[in-house]
């Protein structure tokens, strides 16, 4: 058995021993430096005072923007949206009509005559209205037409009515939650003369047949005309003061060989207010044109 031996391997060179690596010496030590002046008490003061004004000036701001944002539009002034008293009325359309029947003011139809269902020519009811069950939109009687005006007047126009040859009369009423109640009547005639000439014997003398609860009336001041159809006529009325138990405008549109009646009523001291007025009586009208 052979003995094995440690050491160097023959024909190999020891390798030289590694050369001591120096130690870095520790660095000479910087001179030290002369403490920094501190500054005068006042620009302390003066930096103390600036960074509050900007923490209070921030946290402001910030409140400010979260309240404008977390606030409905109508509570930040100059954002108000109020409403200016109109009523919400359903998007209006003209009625279909008979095959081959023209508008009332087209060049086909030089006697302006509606061909429309009379009662589809009817202002529906705002939102919010209580309906009137014995105006519902359809047709009414002659009688019920002259039960708006004033019992010691009411022979007198229903001879003139009788004479006239009404074909028709629709009607629809409601009532707001206000309390302002609204009726609107349709008169169809024979003719366009015989709406005018029926007209210009409510209207004779300039002395106006007086509606029930409004013995004495005054034209609108408040009446532009506008939205009034061209071809029609419009007249508007108020009661004169003292108003009675309630103030009462009425209004009048001649279309062709319609007539319509808008009265508008309400008890207590509000009254009736002239722009949902105003506005029923102009949508009435573009129905009728």
């Amino acid at each position: 058995m052979t003995e094995q031996t440690t050491g160097t391997p023959t024909g190999t060179v020891p390798a030289a021993p590694a050369e001591a690596t120096p130690v870095p010496q520790a660095p000479e030590p910087l001179p030290a430096l002369a403490p920094a002046p501190k500054p005068p008490r006042r620009v302390l003061r003066a930096i103390a005072r600036w960074t509050v004004a900007a923490l209070v000036l921030g946290g402001f701001g910030a409140g400010t923007a979260f309240g404008v944002t977390s606030m409905e539009r109508t509570d930040v002034p100059g954002l108000a949206t109020e409403s200016d008293g109109r009523w919400d009325y359903p998007e209006l359309s003209l009625p279909a009509l008979p095959a081959g029947s023209p508008r009332p003011y087209s060049d086909g139809n030089v006697a302006e005559i509606h061909h429309a269902d009379l009662r589809r020519l009817l202002l529906p009811a705002p939102a919010g209205a209580t309906a009137d069950k014995k105006l519902d939109g359809g047709w009414v009687s002659t009688e019920q037409y002259l039960s708006e005006y004033a019992e010691g007047k009411r022979s007198g126009i229903a001879q003139t009515l009788k004479d006239s040859a009404p074909r028709h009369v629709a009607a629809r009423g409601w009532t707001m939650p206000d309390g302002t109640s609204t009726r609107i009547y349709l008169v169809r005639f024979n003719s366009t003369a015989f709406a005018q000439s029926f007209l210009d014997s409510i209207t004779a003398g300039g002395s106006l047949v007086p509606l029930v609860g409004a013995p004495e009336t005054v034209l609108d001041e408040g009446w532009s005309g506008g939205g009034k159809v061209e071809g029609t006529s419009s007249y508007v009325y108020d009661e004169a003061k003292p108003y009675g138990e309630a103030r009462v405008r009425q209004g009048y549109v001649v279309a062709g060989d319609t007539l319509a009646l808008v009265v508008q009523s309400r008890k207590g001291k509000e009254s009736t207010r002239s722009v949902p007025f105003h506005q029923t009586v102009i949508l009435q009208n573009q129905l009728l044109g």
